[in-house]
């Protein structure tokens, strides 16, 4: 998460937890940085006009000031999530007509630029049946999936530690295409600087990725091949 979003979402939570405030400590935790820098993003949101006041003794903490619930306002990633979430609901699941309705409502509320990267995004990101078996597909590592998340979201230049499926470890600088789900394990197809050409990565073999500063022009969907018929981005689910 860059620092911008990690604001955002700190202000969030701070109204999401109303009057009774919040610990440094506990805000470090779900954001995975240290208390130093809930500090000083919570001295940056002051700083932007946000009443946030911080509570001394046992049990103290910040709370913002009149916090109360805001109309629901979401990033085009947090939409992507949204929609990747309702698409996971299998076929004829209960509420799954009403599931998909709210998706929908949620992507109409944004604002055309937040509208137009969200329906870019979910385009990118592409799922299909589940075929459960014995060769499902190990976690892959918070951190990867965070890094691919970011680099994707953002356009930018990822570097990998990538093992193949003989064992050997290659460094690669990719330029991420699409997210794909498919036989329960997540593949990221990228254009590989390294190959020169594009390749898949099936990210439980990533054993490390690092969001670059170069950003790169996105290429086409289409450049990566054509979908097995079963498959579709998320949001546009058939039904």
């Amino acid at each position: 998460m860059n620092r911008t979003d990690r604001l955002y979402a700190l202000a969030e939570e701070l109204r999401r937890v109303g009057p009774h405030g919040t610990t440094s400590t506990r805000l470090a935790r779900l954001f995975e940085v240290t208390t130093r820098t809930v500090k000083r993003d919570v001295s940056a949101l002051q700083q932007a006009g946000l009443p946030v006041v911080a509570q001394a003794g046992p049990g103290g903490g910040y709370v913002l000031v009149g916090a109360t619930l805001p109309p629901v306002a979401l990033t085009p990633g947090q939409a992507v999530a949204l929609a990747l979430a309702v698409d996971a609901l299998p076929a004829g699941s209960p509420f799954g007509v009403d599931a998909r309705t709210a998706r929908d409502k949620v992507l109409d509320a944004l604002s055309p630029a937040d509208r137009d990267r969200a329906a870019e995004l979910t385009a990118r990101v592409w799922t299909r049946p589940d075929r459960a078996g014995p060769d499902d597909a190990p976690p892959v590592a918070p951190a990867v999936l965070r890094a691919v998340e970011d680099a994707l979201t953002r356009r930018r230049v990822l570097a990998l530690d990538y093992v193949d499926g003989r064992g050997t470890t290659s460094q690669r600088r990719v330029e991420p295409v699409v997210l794909a789900r498919t036989g329960g394990a997540w593949y990221l197809a990228a254009w590989c600087r390294t190959r020169t050409d594009f390749r898949w990565f099936r990210l439980d073999r990533v054993r490390r990725a690092d969001v670059t500063a170069e950003q790169h022009e996105p290429r086409p969907v289409a450049d990566v091949g054509a979908p097995p018929d079963d498959a579709h981005p998320v949001g546009r689910r058939p039904g």
